[in-house]
């Protein structure tokens, strides 16, 4: 069902959906077309996320993608929407350590690329660089849980916090964001129950991803989500379209009707 409450999602829009116990929606997309399409479907947040390393550019991780070649996508995102919040995630490398890189970064994406705000993973650790986003008037969305920027930390990509001393951490993680002034928070890959107690200690947004339906929102990857991965099948993914089987059928049924000189026909031609 299409949501036409909102005009225009705001960070603030956002909020009142969590006071209203509205449910956000978010999903991920990188190029123009894409994103025209959801966005004209109602979506409440298109996410340009750093996936675009795995999904776009077939990387087996999402670190080697650049922040020009995110602005590069957040551009053609942005140039196709008209009532989503579009955010972008900070790539690997442009805000860890270094709060001057991250304002820069994200600077060099907003002034660029005309997004609404940036993503970042990490809690206390970057706290510093939030803040000095914040200064600038950056709106930021924090993300907890799984964070795919630190893989070679963890060395997997299971499901985080199930022990006390990591569930304890990500909450006070969580409530740090919030006091810094994160507007919102992507929760990924961890125990429901632990997720619904964040949504439940926090006043901002929470948006899970593989952590269970009693938070405040669900993203996906857009291309998991229509079905054009086949080799990606986590629990927390549903496919809402078999696009991959589609449009192989399309592709060789073209290429039999070129072949038998059938297309193009009399109707099809000057």
């Amino acid at each position: 069902m299409k949501n036409n409450t909102y005009k225009r999602i705001t960070t603030n829009s956002l909020n009142e959906m969590k006071q209203k116990n509205e449910k956000i929606t978010m999903l991920t997309s990188y190029d123009y077309t894409m994103a025209k399409i959801i966005d004209d479907s109602g979506i409440d947040v298109i996410l340009v996320g750093d996936s675009a390393s795995n999904v776009m550019a077939g990387h087996e991780t999402t670190l080697p993608i650049t922040l020009d070649q995110m602005i590069y996508h957040a551009s053609s995102v942005v140039r196709a929407v008209k009532r989503s919040l579009v955010v972008v995630d900070l790539p690997f490398g442009t805000y860890q350590g270094n709060s001057k890189e991250a304002l820069n970064s994200s600077i060099k994406i907003m002034k660029e690329s005309g997004a609404h705000a940036v993503k970042m993973e990490g809690g206390s650790e970057i706290s510093e660089s939030i803040q000095r986003i914040l200064t600038a008037g950056i709106p930021v969305m924090g993300h907890l849980g799984l964070t795919p920027q630190s893989i070679y930390k963890f060395g997997t990509y299971t499901v985080r916090a199930k022990q006390k001393e990591e569930a304890n951490k990500l909450i006070s993680d969580a409530k740090h964001l919030e006091s810094i002034g994160c507007f919102a928070l992507v929760l990924e890959k961890v125990p429901s129950t632990l997720a619904k107690k964040v949504s439940k200690t926090v006043s901002v947004p929470v948006i899970g991803i593989g952590a269970g339906k009693d938070v405040d929102g669900q993203v996906l990857v857009t291309h998991d989500m229509i079905g054009m991965t086949k080799e990606f099948n986590p629990r927390f993914l549903r496919r809402y379209l078999d696009l991959d089987n589609q449009i192989s059928n399309a592709v060789k049924n073209y290429i039999a009707d070129v072949k038998n000189q059938d297309f193009p026909n009399s109707n099809e031609q000057y």
